[in-house]
């Protein structure tokens, strides 16, 4: 039980220091002239929502990789690597490069390793799989805004 605690509070870490540096990119980017004269929408939530969701994924994917990673279960941490360069990725694309297409494929190809992590914790760890399912139930709202910019604009 030590231990799983003293690894969730480091993936917790991992995951928040994904979280700051893709806000190196965000924050600047929903105050853009581009960001703001988007059509977005109609179920677009207002930006508070953003934090609180990524503040709750954040804690409670953290909580799960580290079950995964007590289990020695190096397919799915491969899994958990990938997807937090993704989110990451996702946010120079986007916020940067102004470009929801590259944008939209990573968002869908996270959505995948997401869907698959959140798929095989559930059949190998049972409940385990309510800690990812935050971040799943997330990424198929953000997916939904991404796509609707992308076709909209």
């Amino acid at each position: 039980m030590k231990n799983l605690i003293k690894n969730s509070l480091i993936f917790i870490i991992i995951n928040f220091i994904g979280l700051y540096l893709g806000g190196l990119w965000t924050t600047p980017g929903v105050s853009s002239d581009w960001y703001n004269n988007l059509i977005m929408a109609p179920w677009t939530p207002p930006g508070w929502v953003f934090g609180a969701a990524w503040t709750t994924i954040g804690l409670t994917f953290g909580i799960a990789i580290s079950k995964l990673y007590k289990e020695r279960d190096h397919q799915l941490m491969l899994y958990y690597y990938l997807s937090w360069f993704l989110n990451l990725l996702w946010n120079p694309l986007f916020f940067e490069m102004k470009n929801p297409l590259l944008s939209l494929i990573v968002m869908i190809n996270l959505s995948f390793l997401i869907g698959y992590i959140t798929h095989f914790m559930r059949l190998k760890y049972k409940n385990w799989f309510l800690f990812v399912l935050p971040y799943f139930i997330w990424l198929m709202i953000a997916t939904s805004l991404n796509m609707f910019i992308l076709i909209m604009n």
